[in-house]
């Protein structure tokens, strides 16, 4: 793994077979961090890279272990080369220099056009080293965006498409929020969001003692968080202010540019992807030749750390392998096309 003029130093193995890859970016002097798991059968060609969010990165979600079990150990069982990207000012890629400066001193860090040709750098890498045409990819919340982009202006690089949890398009109500470059989140600032939806008479769907566990890794990705009170992980403002553009009619991809199978998947108390949004996207892809609409019970906008994140992994894995779309099992429904 080279190194740059950021360098965390080793970066700790989540298991004893991932191989971590640090990479050029698009921004000169700065690079990115990607992580594997290659599967355990050696003959295998399946391969998915996992396109996280606007708050946290690759080893918080997919690679993450509740009860010793993760959505990257499930899809490597399955038979799948299993890559995370962490992009700048996530994780342990580098982060963006105007992090460093006052937050108000720069425009939001991060936005997706820019975001898109840092996702195109990692295609083209594990693309090569895979020796893969294609791969497929799975892209959570403002990820679905970026991804979404990219797979409209680069439709040869894309195989399947998983949009969990996406941002969508709604009609201009309010004037975009403006936001400062980078912002700061706290645990408390977390744990709003991960509850936030849950209806009040519901039993809970994260348990405290895997948020407190998640929790701690989650102040680790950032060694400065310690230092705040309280303490909080800075993040480049670009993911929420393209997220803020969407809900005023401005989404960053269009699509209908979109060419691949697409899965849209999401929790039945997820406010950031309702059913008027994920009808609209739906109809939106109208040159995807393959899309299915699946909603899971109990489920919220991060579902992959909750009690029904074992639903999210089955859905998954059977759109990724190209299994016929099922009718529908307890707590899961399904619109194809």
């Amino acid at each position: 793994m080279t190194t740059s003029a950021f360098d965390p130093g080793p970066a700790e193995k989540l298991d004893p077979r991932e191989e971590h890859h640090r990479i050029a970016s698009p921004h000169l002097g700065l690079s990115l961090f990607l992580r594997h798991l290659p599967p355990r059968a050696a003959d295998s060609s399946r391969v998915v890279l996992y396109v996280h969010g606007g708050t946290f990165p690759s080893g918080l979600s997919i690679a993450h272990r509740f009860d010793g079990r993760s959505w990257r150990d499930e899809l490597n069982d399955a038979g799948f080369d299993v890559w995370g990207l962490d992009f700048p000012g996530f994780g342990l890629s580098d982060p963006y220099p105007e992090m460093a400066e006052p937050a108000n001193d720069t425009a939001p860090l991060g936005r997706a056009g820019d975001a898109s040709r840092q996702l195109e750098a990692a295609i083209r890498y594990i693309r090569e080293h895979q020796g893969a045409d294609r791969i497929s990819i799975i892209a959570h919340s403002w990820g679905s965006i970026v991804c979404g982009r990219l797979a409209g202006r680069c439709p040869g690089v894309v195989d399947r498409l998983v949009f969990f949890g996406p941002i969508t398009w709604r009609p201009r109500a309010t004037d975009p929020i403006r936001l400062p470059g980078w912002r700061l989140i706290s645990l408390a600032d977390q744990w709003s969001r991960f509850t936030e939806s849950v209806p009040k008479d519901a039993a809970p769907v994260l348990l405290r003692r895997h948020f407190d566990e998640w929790g701690k890794r989650y102040l680790d990705s950032d060694p400065a968080s310690r230092t705040r009170s309280p303490a909080a992980v800075k993040v480049p403002s670009g993911a929420f202010q393209d997220i803020f553009d969407a809900r005023a009619g401005e989404l960053a991809y269009d699509p209908g540019l979109v060419r691949a199978p697409v899965a849209i998947i999401r929790g039945e108390w997820d406010a950031y992807c309702t059913d008027t949004d994920a009808r609209w996207l739906f109809g939106a892809l109208n040159a995807s030749p393959e899309r299915r609409d699946i909603k899971i019970s109990r489920g919220t906008h991060l579902m992959h750390l909750e009690t029904m994140r074992q639903a999210l992994y089955h859905e998954s894995i059977a759109f990724l392998e190209g299994s016929p779309a099922p009718i529908g099992s307890v707590g899961v429904s399904v619109l194809s096309s």
